[in-house]
């Protein structure tokens, strides 16, 4: 499809609405500018890898994405390069050839079924003289557009590809998992197989670092509430109280923590016990075995297997070593 040969539907009153709606949060339309909307606007759907605007075409619109998404790329010695990716809620237009003054450098694609809605650029142009409102919005809206563009082009000049990855991803939230990643690849100029690297990367650290805020939740919890105490304590208790599958609570453990469940909260029932031997004459009202069977142990057996395996000595030994008063 070509500008020249667009295929116009009906329009949905309520998709103008919603512009002027969102025009309206930078600054009031007025009601006459309103109907003028009503009156000149049209709406177009495209179809995934459907053209709008090919390269050296006059654009003669003003184009509002409904939904979809839309990519502008040119070409370089045959290597396609893409100058910016557009989502829903967003204005566009060819750059190069703006208001239809020249030929369009770029060509812009659907890169997902779209739906836009636009108005002829020499309608744009009657209302700039007649409507201070619209001045003031679009310049808000070309404003937005090169500040993010000045953005865009020092990250991407200067940043290493990690650093493109992180800008995108930040300053586009949500599209890294939407869009194809060889358009976001030629956005960011680098190779899709780098990205694909850099995004299972990024994985693997969210995932690391998901690990160690649930491991320290954990941690509050055990210390908070001494659960360790309780003699049958289970990986599904202490996830039903956490209100987190058992499953995660493992992986958190085992990724972080690098334990198995049993011995983390065997760690918890030895810190206690050490605590309560630093209490003066302890021994003398209770065995190390009793003091064992309170921090949570359920037998004697399990307990100095726990001790050992943790502190590297017999409790026996650790008592001589410490000096405990008996």
């Amino acid at each position: 499809m070509r500008e020249n040969s667009l295929q116009f539907i009906p329009v949905n009153p309520e998709d103008i609405a919603h512009i002027l709606g969102l025009l309206s949060t930078v600054y009031p339309v007025s009601e006459e500018l309103q109907k003028e909307f009503y009156e000149h606007a049209k709406s177009i759907q495209l179809r995934e890898g459907e053209h709008l605007l090919y390269e050296g075409d006059l654009c003669n619109y003003m184009y509002f994405i409904k939904q979809g998404a839309l990519m502008a790329y040119s070409t370089h010695n045959q290597k396609k390069i893409t100058t910016y990716i557009s989502v829903e809620n967003e204005f566009v237009s060819s750059l190069s050839g703006l208001y239809g003054e020249q030929p369009s450098r770029e060509a812009i694609v659907a890169i997902e079924p779209t739906l836009l809605l636009c108005v002829h650029t020499d309608t744009l142009q009657d209302w700039y003289k007649r409507y201070f409102d619209l001045n003031y919005i679009i310049r808000q809206v070309y404003e937005n557009y090169y500040r993010d563009a000045q953005e865009r082009t020092h990250v991407i000049r200067v940043g290493n590809a990690t650093e493109r990855y992180l800008y995108f991803v930040n300053s586009k939230p949500g599209y890294i998992d939407r869009l194809p990643l060889d358009c976001v690849a030629s956005f960011l100029d680098m190779k899709p197989e780098t990205l694909s690297r850099i995004i299972k990367q990024a994985k693997v650290n969210v995932q690391e670092q998901d690990a160690e805020i649930l491991h320290q939740r954990i941690e509050q919890f055990m210390l908070a509430s001494e659960c360790f105490k309780e003699k049958t304590l289970k990986v599904n208790d202490v996830a039903a109280r956490l209100d987190i599958p058992a499953y995660k609570l493992s992986q958190a453990l085992n990724a972080f923590a690098k334990t198995s469940f049993n011995d983390f909260v065997n760690n918890y029932r030895i810190a206690y016990l050490k605590s309560q031997l630093e209490k003066d004459g302890i021994l003398q009202n209770y065995t190390i075995e009793a003091l064992a069977l309170q921090a949570g142990f359920a037998s004697r057996s399990g307990f100095y297997k726990a001790f050992k395996k943790i502190e590297g000595i017999s409790p026996k030994e650790y008592l001589a070593a410490s000096k405990v008063i008996i």
